[in-house]
């Protein structure tokens, strides 16, 4: 080993990084898990290409003594499984960054090329412990002897992990662990290793939780029992998550040949009384825009998960941005209702997520849960995922006599009745229609309809969230964000630590509550940060308030936003201006 000490007290910041194949996310999963099981609070991104081999991957694992939600930049201890790797992560290493790996892969000419470096040959090793494949598994023991994982933890976990695979493999993956952890003791009793990290024995009792499975969850909870999709990055596992488990509550899960079936058929579920689902990304969206416009006429409720990369077009498929508000306020032609959820921790995006099924039912409108890559494949260990509704709140009539589909009302929305329920026959189609649905060109009727969808705005406002606001009441300067900035926002204003500076986190982007022009109005700046090139909700509160907001932080490289970015760049932005 070279150079000096790796000391942490607080946190540590884990960076794996390897080409695709090398087996990366498996590694994230057997650390995740066995440092949460040994009193550890986890978080852990991934930052992905795609590449179903080759290019370079890496994962992120911050372990702490607390509750952590955000990104850090810094590694701490970076784990290369290739020698592309090291010239991947550059800008994330320091002289701080201990480095540990295989010399003979990272360095075969013998020249190490960074100043703090543990040698451990761990391919050599497994070849001789019978696969080249064990040593993955000996740096997850390695890297867990670190963290003082105790090896029954460890050796439970990968009898689990393995089991399906054979009693030969699974004993040599065990042993190859307890080999892995053995020699990261060895570096541990030279004395260069201080994580004095301080435990929560309560973390055993917790839960792993990705994003995706939060929002899958969220749809369970709040009587989905129809998805149609097609597949689409970084979306899809929604999809698959349903397909695996949503049997044993009734749902059906199709995926279709298209995304614009996808909608459709969605549409459809909910026009027959089911409560249907559909999950894609920005591409896959912009093929549902008639379909949407297709709900807003009928006003047939729909919920529509989508998951945010990088445009335009394919753009990177596998990284992230929030670059879709604005396709998604302004989708579909013509003018109708519709709300907009953007979650930022596994709380809320199951929260939202039932809340989007009710919002949606209730008052006939399509809703949609903006995520994005960062989020989806994010995990994190927590308590309690959120409450199930007891009862799942069904916003439809018998269809008896009188029954008038799209009778005009105070509040716009109509009763909705379904085939088969009542002895009325239930009437839909794209045209325009009258009160009873029926196809009508009358122009001032047509008058009376568009209004009469409108009107559904003030109450839809009226039970708009507000958005959260931490910090002084006499704050001058006000920091936004919006979905998955929200955390890391939180952080960094957190370390910022200026008693003038609240921060405001909107988890509804549509419609907006009422008074916000107040809110903003009255502090002297206003700073966004949100992940696209030119402040799409910064644009939006600007025109919707009328209050200007000319400081934003932005970030579109397809990588989600550091904790420590945030902490520079809104400093920066205060800079600017003297305070």
């Amino acid at each position: 080993m070279t150079g000096s000490v790796l000391r942490r007290s607080v946190d540590v910041n884990i960076l794996l990084a390897g080409q695709a194949g090398q087996g990366i996310q498996t590694l994230e999963t057997i650390l995740t898990r066995v440092l949460n099981a040994s009193g550890y609070h986890v978080h852990s991104t991934r930052e992905i290409m795609s590449r179903i081999r080759g290019g370079q991957n890496s994962t992120t694992i911050r372990v702490s003594s607390k509750p952590v939600r955000a990104a850090l930049r810094r590694a701490d201890l970076l784990v290369p499984l290739h020698p592309g790797s090291l010239n991947h992560v550059k800008d994330r290493m320091d002289d701080e960054t201990l480095v540990m790996g295989d010399a003979e892969v990272l360095f075969p000419d013998g020249n190490v090329q960074v100043p703090t470096f543990v040698d451990i040959p761990f391919k050599r090793l497994a070849g001789e412990m019978g696969n080249p494949l064990f040593a993955n598994v000996m740096v997850a023991g390695a890297v867990a002897s670190f963290l003082g994982v105790e090896e029954d933890i460890l050796g439970r976990f990968l009898e689990s992990r393995f089991s399906s695979k054979g009693k030969d493999i699974t004993e040599g993956n065990v042993k190859a662990a307890l080999r892995g952890m053995a020699l990261g003791r060895e570096q541990m009793d030279r004395g260069r290793l201080v994580l004095d990290i301080p435990r929560d024995d309560s973390t055993a009792r917790d839960i792993m939780m990705t994003g995706t499975e939060s929002v899958a969850l969220g749809a369970m909870a709040g009587g989905c029992n129809f998805l149609a999709s097609y597949p689409m990055s970084p979306a899809t596992g929604v999809m698959s998550f349903l397909a695996r488990n949503g049997g044993d509550l009734g749902m059906v899960v199709e995926q279709t040949e298209d995304e614009v079936a996808a909608l459709n058929m969605v549409l459809g579920a909910w026009y027959a009384g089911a409560r249907g689902l559909v999950t894609t990304s920005g591409g896959g969206f912009a093929l549902m825009e008639e379909a949407m416009s297709l709900s807003g006429v009928m006003e047939m409720p729909a919920v529509i998960h989508l998951s945010q990369r990088p445009g335009p077009g394919t753009g990177l498929p596998t990284r992230t941005e929030q670059g879709d508000l604005e396709l998604v306020l302004h989708s579909g032609h013509g003018t109708f209702p519709r709300f907009i959820f953007a979650p930022g921790t596994m709380e809320e995006a199951f929260e939202l997520t039932i809340r989007a099924f009710d919002m949606a039912d209730r008052f006939q409108v399509p809703a949609v849960i903006l995520t994005d890559q960062y989020f989806v494949d994010m995990q994190c260990n927590l308590k309690k995922l959120g409450d199930v509704p007891s009862v799942v709140d069904r916003h439809f009539i018998k269809a008896g006599d009188g029954y008038r589909r799209y009778e005009i009302t105070p509040d716009g929305v109509s009763p909705r009745g379904v085939p088969g329920y009542g002895g009325q026959p239930i009437v839909a189609d794209s045209h325009e229609h009258d009160q009873d649905g029926h196809i009508n060109e009358d122009l001032d009727l047509r008058v009376r309809m568009v209004d009469k969808r409108l009107a559904k705005e003030r109450s839809m406002i009226e039970s708009s969230s507000q958005p959260e606001l931490t910090g002084p009441d006499d704050h001058s300067v006000l920091v936004i964000s919006w979905g998955s900035t929200g955390p890391v926002v939180a952080e960094a204003l957190g370390l910022l630590d200026r008693d003038d500076t609240a921060h405001m986190h909107f988890t509804q982007l549509w419609p907006l509550p009422s008074g916000l022009d107040g809110t903003l109005g009255k502090a002297d700046r206003v700073i966004v940060v949100e992940g696209n090139p030119t402040g799409q909700f910064a644009d939006l509160l600007q025109n919707t308030t009328g209050v200007p907001i000319p400081h934003r932080l932005l970030k579109y490289t397809g990588i989600q936003f550091y904790v420590e970015e945030v902490l520079e760049g809104v400093n920066g932005l205060l800079s600017e201006g003297g305070q």
